[in-house]
């Protein structure tokens, strides 16, 4: 992908399971971030407590060849991984995270996270068609993501990319006085 704003080139394809030390990396970097509280379900102390076998089987479970689930990263020419964006295809009749039912098969991007070096450069729009297309690909007909009431920026990107507000909300978990708000995406 070339960035519209640089010559910088970024590969953006789905990890390999074998990569479990990076996507552990990228991670726990994305929960330093400043707004990490506003965009995380987790916190950096949380992660960084988990076991190597739990970043083993994260990177298995979302690792190319997965059907229910996929994590794709945007990695720099010098191989530094600067992006990522998670998509889990949730079943009709199952029970969502915050314990809501599932009313359709739909996909549902989490993990979004870019470093803030890379950002307004149209990196985070190349890992969203790239995980939309995925889902579209497995059969789904919408995608939905959560957002917090407060995460303005975030909001404002994912209805240019075309998600629109639901209407559903939930509160966020460990905070229940915030909430997050559904966007979807449906398929053309």
């Amino acid at each position: 992908m070339n960035s519209p704003d640089s010559d910088e080139k970024y590969l953006v394809r789905a990890i390999r399971a074998d990569e479990w030390p990076a996507v552990k990396a990228l991670r726990l970097s994305a929960l330093r971030d400043p707004i990490a509280h506003l965009a995380f379900l987790e916190t950096y102390e949380d992660a960084a407590a988990k076991p190597d076998s739990y970043w083993r089987e994260r990177a298995a479970g979302a690792a190319e060849g997965s059907t229910a689930v996929r994590q794709f990263i945007a990695e720099a020419p010098d191989g530094e991984w600067v992006g990522s964006v998670t998509t889990l295809i949730e079943e009709a009749g199952t029970t969502d995270w915050a314990g809501c039912p599932v009313e359709q098969r739909q996909g549902h991007l989490v993990g979004v996270y870019v470093r803030p070096e890379h950002r307004g450069c149209g990196l985070t729009e190349v890992l969203f068609d790239e995980s939309v297309q995925w889902a579209w690909s497995a059969g789904v007909d919408r995608v939905r993501l959560f957002v917090h009431e407060d995460n303005g920026r975030a909001q404002r990107f994912y209805r240019r990319f075309g998600f629109v507000p639901s209407g559903h909300t939930v509160p966020m978990a460990g905070h229940p006085e915030q909430t997050e708000l559904e966007y979807v995406l449906e398929r053309p």
